[in-house]
């Protein structure tokens, strides 16, 4: 904020993209290549864009700079009310039929931290072409002058319109849920908002099928506190004292902008993300009779593998990043599509993380069984095996020695770890090293900063705290 992300640059990438969308109809509104959703408008009207942004600070100020440009750019723009969570901003692409939206978001970053998320027509994260066109314009743009129609023409020609996407968005969950068996169920549920734009959505969703909820950090603090809004255990412990408090059967918590999920059972046990995909597609498939392939990142859980082998079902692996799951959801095959660090969304659905929608898939599941997320889990791993695993984060002196690191494992990468063959080694995305026997161990290099990212995962406490020495031994140069 005020260095990098500033007035100036929003203006500069807001151009591009609206030149990008001229220039370029297959992504724009002339565009109809996928199964699911059309994302079409008659050619004889202006393209239109959706913009909403989460409650850091001054975020509506920047989204009603951009809309600006947009406008000035020949582009109507479709402005939220109010903050608004990525995957209900993702939807009104779809439901406005618009050639994509820009969020004003940070996402689960603090609050010296801004940025814009730009969705094309088909409402998931932006792709490599597409991405590398816009910054394409931007280096051919240089510092040029961006200008902006004047606000009240905008607003007067209606340019820009203020707009409610809470219901179409609300309207779209009732139809992804069994809005009766949640009711019915008589769950109460906490849920923390972490200052972040579910604060209007997710327990108002709740109470509004009939469930008792309890909000915790719902009003706007542009600081969060002074924290970052990440919904892991370790920052929810509010939540937790509510739950035990309360006695409630849900703890549910979403990210500053709502794309990532946090879950605790009763009691404020954690659920972590990688054991929240595999429920859920335990739950959509056995309860709700749903079918299709999984697609999973690189680094995720392979107990989504073995709950998919169960029920007959193929799995997808991709590289890390939700773009290149979203880029499967969009053909409408896969019932699932989710990532270790948060991330999941289902068929039928916007192509993008649903913090939200995970929270709700979760009381569902509890609606259906009538049994505790934790004794779900439990059964599962009666059936498939326990899977235990955990991301651990390095940092190291600077870019050189993440180069060094992934040059010596290209040359000598380890073919042996706590006394078990490595079967495979996968380079697809970093390094994952699987062995013989089932476990594994994943190092993957930071793009934006000096981190390695250790992942990974066995059947018992014991083989994961081996695998995370043998992680830290390769990160140090000892093996």
């Amino acid at each position: 904020m005020a260095e990098e992300f500033t007035f100036e640059n929003v203006r500069r990438l807001t151009h591009a993209i609206s030149a990008h969308v001229k220039d370029h109809p297959e992504f724009g509104h002339k565009s109809s290549d996928y199964k699911q959703f059309a994302g079409t408008r008659p050619d004889d009207e202006e393209p239109t864009v959706v913009i909403g942004y989460d409650p850091r600070f001054q975020g509506n100020e920047f989204a009603y700079e951009a809309a600006l440009v947009f406008a000035h750019d020949g582009i109507r723009v479709l402005m939220a009310k109010d903050d608004i969570p990525t995957p209900a901003l993702a939807w009104a692409v779809l439901e406005k039929k618009a050639v994509g939206g820009v969020v004003v978001t940070a996402s689960h970053n603090s609050s010296r931290y801004n940025g814009i998320k730009w969705s094309p027509f088909w409402a998931g994260p932006a792709t490599l072409g597409v991405t590398e066109d816009i910054e394409r314009r931007l280096v051919v743009m240089g510092q040029s002058l961006v200008r902006t129609m004047p606000y009240a023409k905008a607003e007067r020609d209606q340019w820009i319109v203020k707009t409610d996407f809470k219901t179409g968005y609300f309207k779209q969950l009732r139809k992804l849920l069994d809005p009766k068996k949640l009711k019915n169920s008589k769950l109460k549920i906490g849920v923390d908002s972490m200052h972040g734009a579910a604060r209007n959505y997710l327990r108002p969703f709740l109470e509004s099928i009939g469930l008792d909820a309890i909000g915790l950090r719902e009003e706007r603090d542009v600081d969060f506190a002074g924290d970052s809004p990440e919904p892991s255990p370790e920052k929810l412990k509010g939540l937790i004292d509510l739950m035990k408090k309360k006695k409630l059967h849900l703890g549910m918590a979403c990210d500053g902008d709502a794309d990532r999920f946090g879950i605790l059972d009763q009691g404020g046990v954690w659920i972590s993300a990688n054991e929240v995909l595999a429920l859920t597609l335990h739950h959509l498939v056995k309860n709700r009779g749903w079918t299709g392939s999984v697609a999973r990142s690189h680094m995720t859980s392979h107990f989504v593998d073995a709950v998919a082998k169960s029920h007959g079902l193929r799995v997808r692996e991709t590289p890390v990043g939700f773009k290149h799951i979203g880029d499967l959801l969009r053909t409408g095959d896969f019932v699932l599509g989710g990532e270790e660090s948060g991330g999941l969304s289902v068929k039928g659905h916007a192509p993008e993380k649903d913090g939200l929608l995970a929270c709700l898939l979760m009381a569902e599941l509890v609606a259906f069984e009538k049994k505790p997320l934790v004794k779900i889990r439990q059964e599962l791993f009666k059936k498939h095996g326990a899977y235990h695993n955990t991301r651990l984060n390095f940092e190291v002196p600077d870019a050189r020695f993440v180069k060094d690191l992934g040059d010596r494992l290209k040359i000598k990468a380890p073919t042996n770890l706590d006394g078990t063959s490595v079967w495979r080694i996968d380079d697809t995305d970093g390094y994952k090293f699987i062995l013989k026997d089932g476990r594994w161990l994943g190092l993957r290099f930071s793009g934006t900063e000096p981190v390695v990212r250790l992942y990974a995962e066995a059947f018992d406490e014991k083989g994961l705290k081996a695998m995370v020495s043998e992680g830290k031994k390769i990160i140090e140069g000892k093996k």
